[in-house]
């Protein structure tokens, strides 16, 4: 297995770290998988929580990027954890041809607040669509690299929702810089609901036994999500909320089959 890190901008949170297993000579990585951790969008957590998923996804054969992003507290939250996140995964097109990375199937595997994330940002297409001018702040770009599946892990897949409840102290006010009353713009750009239906699968895996992140986040998007042409599945699996993010644990062993299926 070979590690790789680079930064894709100038903060000290603008970095991934590609995991790639061995390969045959002349042949490609099967797509690649972007992990994004959670946290509840704060700096006190970071890509520490992701790094033993891509190298558990490297070992098992699949390339992993996991990538850092700046949080709310840390130069992050309203626009520039989005824009990080849109510039992190737009950083595989330049590591594509001296790693022979295939692009054409590129899924995130995502957290808690990285599953939110990981799901926002395979509605980017959209973004535009929604009729407010906070959309060009994330920086979106029509050239940039496409997720092609998603698998949330618990989710925050229900922006409004979240809020409603005060999930985790106000974390979605804190990641926004405000309530919705005050700033509607972005937190209808930043909430994964706004942009529905997707064109891409999405798996909504969830723990039964998850006091963080409740059942709602994902159900609600689920349900949400039927009238497109490719409804977004949920999963429930045993565990509590970080039995996602342990790899000896079933929860994590199911979204690490869900990706593979998703590379194809």
């Amino acid at each position: 297995m070979q590690q790789h890190r680079y930064q894709y901008g100038q903060d000290p949170s603008q970095w991934g770290e590609l995991f790639l297993p061995d390969l045959p000579a002349g042949s490609k990585h099967r797509g690649v998988v972007v992990v994004i951790h959670g946290g509840y969008w704060r700096s006190t957590y970071g890509a520490e929580l992701g790094e033993p998923l891509a190298k558990d996804l490297a070992e098992h054969g699949m390339a992993a990027w996991n990538l850092e992003y700046r949080r709310a507290g840390n130069g992050g939250g309203w626009p520039g954890t989005f824009q990080d996140i849109l510039a992190g995964i737009d950083k595989l097109a330049a590591l594509a041809g001296p790693y022979s990375l295939d692009l054409g199937k590129v899924v995130a595997l995502g957290h808690s607040a990285g599953g939110h994330l990981a799901v926002w940002a395979a509605g980017r297409d959209r973004l535009d669509g929604l009729g407010t001018a906070e959309a060009c702040q994330v920086n979106n770009t029509n050239d940039g690299v496409r997720l092609t599946g998603v698998v949330s892990q618990s989710g925050v897949l229900n922006l409004a929702e979240a809020e409603r409840l005060g999930l985790s102290n106000g974390a979605v006010g804190n990641l926004l810089g405000g309530p919705s009353s005050d700033f509607p713009g972005r937190h209808r750009v930043a909430d994964p609901m706004a942009v529905l239906p997707l064109d891409v699968p999405v798996y909504a895996v969830h723990t039964t036994e998850d006091n963080d992140v409740p059942l709602c986040m994902s159900t609600t998007y689920v349900e949400a999500s039927r009238s497109g042409a490719v409804p977004a599945r949920l999963v429930t699996v045993p565990g509590d909320h970080f039995a996602l993010i342990d790899p000896a644990a079933e929860a994590y062993v199911t979204c690490r089959e869900l990706v593979g299926k998703l590379l194809g």
